[in-house]
């Protein structure tokens, strides 16, 4: 007891404490207790028999009481280093916020302390996301930016190209987006400057300045015709007239479809050469406004078809199957019309007449013309310009959105309103994930492509440099080329995959004619018939979706009753036109656009499942499987073909639709809290573009493989007018396995596979 008490006092640095002794009986014969205080160092502790077994036990209680104290401190700060991490938030559900607009994302907690509180920040809702990527984006900062793309010449290649790719490279870098540059060597063509093509008609030679990217070369005479637009039905008329087409030199009026398809149905019909010129019914400017462009029949550098055009490539020399056999040549209004006054021939029909004033548009056939082509091949060096911004939980999967770099001429619309979206894009999102807390699940990357103006040679290049990886890892392409045309409309080309997409974003962008959204604008539950126009050949996302299999869209705010931006591929392409289109309103419209593509690409990055809507394709596909079922009923009973069913090619489509259901509910009864639960999904679902291109045709001579969207005798269009009957066969049966094939991916585990009945 006396041990305890000093040892008590003196852990407590008191200085006295009590003594207790046990007196033996007196002379009264009772025993007593004694009790005196006494002091370290007094006498009667000196004189303790104790003494020094007091002091080595009050030693070692403080020496075992600060060891149990360190003990206890340093479990306590390994058990905050160890289980204090295990503090997270889960993530953010597709659909964050709830009816009262309050977050329903809930945070989990492992607390190993109980008193222990570590601060946790809470990812944002959608609701706030799309409000902080709104005030991000302002007319003022766009004008900005127009002004500092603007440059009078921009040509594929060009110092000026290089001077604007490095800029772009620098101000990804100063965004700490991770730049590189691809640079591809490949073959532009060009006039000779020493040797001006030409056009010689009734003893006038004219000499237009502008030209049609790989024509072929050459000089050809022959009897001039008019084509009107050179589609199938106006060749039809002038045959159906008995005006000769064989060796004939066709000229056509640019507009409906592409000029390399003008170029390929002139050359089915045994056309020597085509003229083409902008007639003033389509094309409201000055006559002699001088029209440039390309004819190949496809993407990419034509010399290097299928695979990329990196300077270290070893590939016999070879030619794309899309370059023209005959020479082509643009000439102005002001020629077209001294043609069209002296052609002769049968009269045409109304649809054929265009807007040339003085000028009947007879069809022709009467007369000879020359005409020369000297155009060269050039070796170019194309620089594509790259930044990412990384996603959190998937960031091997991106969104791409690309801009052309290059133009004609100032390309305004073209290259500068694009390249403008892009970098302001760059700029917004990299400032809500690195200041403001946007978390995203996926990559952004940002391209600026150079030779757009030659068939998407920049972007298709890139394509075809890392085929093998990008169909598994792009969830979807954004092109912003010409994004902004005019004001009052808005026309959109894209993969069924993105309808759904397409439908919540237009309900969420502001109408550039006033009040109301852009969905409201476009008719509401109408817009698809109002948007959605087909995904055509010289469409800057047409590679990415029928050569790549990606999940694309083009888009473009637009002038009423208007399908094509006028200016496009001459060089009046500037400022000042496209803000007479936009009523001065260009900056405030490319805000608009900004805001389209930027939420598109924001939701695709965001939510667990990607934003892919695989039963849109179902209804696509049944009605191209009934047209060929119609075609081949038809020929059966003509008796042109027999012992060949559709009925297989129509089991496969019904599978699709059956295995897109199957999706459609996989997706609303997993558990999305599940990370390989998502991912597994999303795998699923981004095999569906890829599965739809025929693995039975070659890149190099059939580049655009997708049966649906694509162009060949692989696709489903091109067997439902076949008029082969070997032909028919083998490709309907391509066909066939290549949409089962599609329906096995879409199913995911191969236990669930099936094969058509």
């Amino acid at each position: 007891m006396d041990r305890i008490r000093a040892a008590f006092d003196y852990m407590m640095k008191g200085r006295k404490y009590s003594k207790f002794f046990r007196r033996p009986a007196g002379e009264d014969g009772d025993e007593h207790i004694e009790v005196k205080m006494t002091e370290d160092g007094s006498e009667d502790a000196g004189h303790s028999p104790t003494r020094q077994s007091d002091r080595s036990h009050r030693r070692t209680l403080l020496y075992c009481a600060l060891v149990l104290l360190m003990i206890f401190f340093l479990g306590y700060f390994l058990a905050y280093l160890i289980h204090g991490k295990r503090t997270k938030v889960a993530p953010e559900p597709c659909e964050s916020v709830s009816e009262a607009g309050k977050p329903t994302a809930e945070v989990e907690k492992t607390e190993m302390v109980p008193d222990l509180v570590v601060p946790v920040q809470l990812p944002l809702s959608w609701a706030k996301i799309t409000d902080l990527f709104t005030q991000k984006l302002s007319a003022n900062s766009f004008a900005k930016t127009l002004n500092e793309c603007d440059v009078p010449d921009r040509s594929a290649g060009s110092d000026e190209d290089n001077r604007l790719a490095n800029r772009i490279f620098e101000e990804f870098n100063r965004l700490q987006m991770i730049p590189w540059i691809d640079r591809h060597y490949v073959q532009l063509q060009a006039p000779d400057r020493n040797r001006p093509n030409l056009v010689t008609f009734d003893g006038t030679v004219f000499k237009p300045e502008g030209y049609f990217a790989y024509s072929k070369t050459g000089q050809v005479q022959g009897k001039l015709v008019y084509g009107s637009y050179g589609r199938p039905q106006d060749l039809d008329v002038l045959q159906k007239s008995n005006v000769e087409l064989k060796a004939s030199v066709l000229l056509l009026r640019a507009g409906s479809i592409t000029f390399a398809e003008q170029v390929k149905n002139a050359e089915a019909r045994g056309v020597a050469a085509v003229l083409i010129f902008p007639d003033p019914k389509d094309y409201d400017f000055v006559v002699d406004t001088e029209l440039f462009g390309h004819v190949h029949l496809g993407s990419g550098d034509p010399y290097t078809p299928g695979f990329p055009s990196f300077n270290n490539t070893q590939f016999p020399p070879t030619e794309s199957s899309g370059l023209p056999k005959i020479p082509v040549q643009s000439v102005t209004a002001r020629i077209a019309k001294t043609l069209l006054q002296k052609i002769g021939g049968p009269a045409s029909g109304s649809d054929f007449r265009g807007g040339i004033r003085d000028v009947s548009y007879s069809l022709g056939g009467t007369k000879n013309i020359t005409v020369e082509v000297h155009n060269a091949l050039v070796n170019r060096e194309l620089h594509n310009v790259f930044g990412v911004i990384k996603g959190r939980v998937d960031p091997d999967h991106y969104i791409v959105l690309g801009a052309q770099r290059d133009a004609w001429g100032r390309g305004y619309t073209q290259a500068t309103v694009g390249t403008s979206v892009l970098l302001e894009l760059a700029r917004a999102v990299q400032q809500m994930v690195e200041k403001d807390g946007v978390i995203l699940r996926r990559s952004l990357v940002f391209a600026s492509w150079s030779a757009g103006e030659y068939g998407s040679i920049g972007a298709t290049e890139w394509l075809e440099a890392y085929m093998s990886s990008l169909d598994k890892r792009v969830v979807s392409y954004i092109s912003l080329d010409g994004v902004v045309m005019g004001r009052g409309s808005f026309v959109a080309s894209a993969s069924p995959l993105l309808y759904s997409l397409m439908e919540k974003t237009l309900k969420t962008v502001d109408s550039p004619t006033g009040s109301g959204s852009l969905y409201q604008l476009m008719g509401q539950t109408d817009w698809v018939s109002k948007v959605i126009r087909p995904v055509s050949l010289d469409d800057p996302s047409y590679p990415f979706l029928t050569f790549s299999g990606i999940p694309s869209i083009s888009f473009h705010f637009i002038s009423p009753n208007s399908e094509v931006y006028p200016y496009y591929g001459t060089k009046l392409d500037n400022m000042d036109h496209l803000n007479f289109q936009t009523n001065h309103r260009t900056s405030d419209l490319t805000v608009l656009a900004a805001q389209f593509a930027g939420r598109m690409a924001l939701r695709l990055a965001h939510d667990r499942l990607v934003n892919l809507d695989v039963n849109q394709y179902s209804s696509a596909l049944t009605e191209a499987v009934r047209k060929i079922y119609m075609h081949v009923r038809k020929l059966s009973q003509s008796g042109q073909l027999n012992n060949v069913s559709p009925a297989w090619l129509a089991n496969a489509a019904a599978s699709f639709s059956q295995a897109a259901r199957s999706l459609i509910y996989d997706s609303e009864n997993t558990d999305l809290n599940d990370p390989e639960a998502c991912r597994i999904l999303n795998d699923r679902v981004m095999r569906v573009e890829h599965g739809l291109l025929s693995p039975y045709v070659s890149p190099m001579t059939t580049p655009f493989r997708h049966i649906l969207l694509g162009r060949g005798s692989h696709t489903l269009s091109s067997i439902a007018e076949t008029t082969d009957m070997d032909e028919l066969r083998v490709q309907l049966a391509l066909a066939t396995w290549t949409l089962q094939g599609c329906t096995n991916g879409m199913l995911g585990n191969i236990w669930d596979l099936q094969t058509p009945a």
